[in-house]
């Protein structure tokens, strides 16, 4: 009995071991950096909280350029690493093509949809979060007017922008929103030097709330803020801590959640394809709040805010998605 006990136990940890073999996680950024202290930031803290739960390691790359992030992706898979996440829009063809080579791998793509059997799409409801932060901005504001400093001009990007102008109407029905884009290309999400300006811009117009959603680009649109003495508002990880007391909210999104339980489920034999919306609902999205902030968000204002957040998940207030017909409602 002693002996069958043993032989069994034996077997379980044999079975432990190759099913943990079978994960070998790969991680493949947008192209504004690992530590942009926004997005892709976010997803590496999610594959490092992987590795420190579970011990099991993972690589990552960061493209500079659209052609090597295909590249890395069909070099990941062709090495058996399992799965392979993506985060960006940027890396839509490219997934659509490398899942279709390497069926048994399993892929995950963060802020698209690609409909393969062996892709999980990961897509935010930033409308909701941003409409959070928007009454955020539209309470704190003290011109009446606010801005908006998005990365690419893309619609992903037109879709935060709009969901803060439905939140800083919702607050104050006569406030003034601006908005720049960075540029057209890639290079939009790592030019903090071009987001200080354009803040500094909209600053001069009267915003004292500026909202980035612009990757590494924001850096610099929370710097201007900041050395303006005007508030900011950061974007995808929480960007409290970098300029406290300046820094209002951050409309946090978690790409850390994707990455991790992409890597989790693999693991435990739990991947699911198919798409997966994260909304307020979810915890997918929200308006952080913490000890960097806390000075300036007056009792009226998280109040608001958490009203919000019961409208939205009862389904009393739908925030429009710009990318459902390419318009913001006025």
């Amino acid at each position: 009995m002693k002996k069958s006990l043993l032989t069994l136990l034996a077997m379980a940890a044999m079975s432990t071991t190759a099913l943990a073999a079978d994960v070998k996680p790969a991680l493949v950024y947008g192209t504004g950096g690992k530590f942009d202290k926004s997005f892709n930031e976010a997803a590496y803290n999610g594959a490092e909280k992987f590795k420190a739960e579970t011990g099991i390691a993972y690589r990552d790359f960061e493209p500079t350029g659209d052609t090597q992030g295909e590249q890395a992706i069909r070099n990941f898979a062709s090495r058996g690493f399992n799965p392979v996440v993506a985060v960006s829009f940027a890396w839509t063809s490219a997934i659509e093509k490398v899942a279709a080579e390497f069926p048994d791998t399993k892929f995950i793509i963060v802020d698209s949809v690609v409909d393969k059997p062996n892709v999980r799409s990961v897509v935010y409801k930033e409308e909701e979060g941003s409409y959070l932060v928007g009454i955020l901005a539209g309470m704190a504001s003290k011109t009446g007017k606010v801005g908006f400093v998005g990365g690419m001009d893309i619609p992903l990007i037109r879709k935060f922008e709009c969901g803060y102008e439905q939140g800083a109407r919702a607050a104050k029905a006569d406030i003034e929103v601006f908005q720049n884009m960075t540029g057209t290309t890639g290079a939009a999400w790592n030019d903090p030097v071009r987001g200080g300006e354009l803040t500094k811009n909209q600053i001069d117009q009267g915003a004292d709330v500026i909202y980035a959603a612009a990757g590494a680009t924001g850096l610099g649109v929370l710097q201007t803020a900041a050395d303006n003495k005007k508030l900011s508002i950061g974007v995808d990880s929480n960007q409290n801590h970098l300029h406290p007391g300046s820094v209002l909210t951050s409309m946090v999104k978690r790409v850390d959640l994707a990455v991790y339980n992409a890597y989790t489920d693999t693991k435990n034999d739990k991947f699911t394809g198919g798409v997966q919306a994260l909304g307020v609902k979810e915890d997918g999205v929200g308006a952080a709040i913490d000890d960097n902030n806390k000075s300036l968000i007056t009792p009226e204002m998280q109040a608001a805010v958490d009203k919000a957040k019961a409208d939205i998940i009862a389904g009393t207030v739908k925030v429009h998605d710009y990318t459902s017909d390419n318009a913001c409602p006025k």
